[in-house]
């Protein structure tokens, strides 16, 4: 496996308090960090990128990283660009919404069994993307 083949890819999903969809894509970011690509992806803290934390500027500028926001304001993909990252992708909760309307999270304290399903969804196709970018590395 090759140096760049080993480097991992960031995740960054948005803090999305008080919004249902923020915390679907929380759930999907701990899904492929945690069960789809565990060893390969980590998360940065968005609100590190917002308080300027050099730690977290460095890993968004220096590795492939995939953002996920929860509404149109896009704070996970506004962040990294103004960190100096250029994400690799963004993902939108709302278009798995879109795609599966029959999903209906529940609350932000509580996503539920459709929330669960729906973070599923878009975590799978993060994992996907981040196949892709490690195998375009090598």
């Amino acid at each position: 496996m090759s140096e760049t083949r080993d480097r991992e890819v960031i995740i960054i999903a948005c803090s999305g308090i008080g919004k249902a969809f923020g915390s679907v894509g929380r759930e999907a970011a701990y899904v492929v960090t945690e069960e789809l690509r565990p060893g390969c992806t980590s998360t940065v803290c968005l609100s590190l990128l917002t308080l300027g934390d050099e730690d977290a500027r460095r890993r968004v500028r220096q590795h492939p990283t995939i953002t996920i926001d929860g509404c149109p304001t896009a704070c996970a993909r506004v962040n990294v660009e103004q960190a100096g990252g250029k994400p690799a992708a963004t993902f939108r909760v709302f278009d798995v919404f879109r795609q599966h309307k029959e999903l209906k999270v529940r609350r932000v304290s509580d996503i539920g069994e459709a929330g669960k399903a729906m973070a599923r969804i878009l975590a799978e196709q993060i994992a996907d993307k981040v196949d892709e970018l490690r195998d375009d590395k090598e």
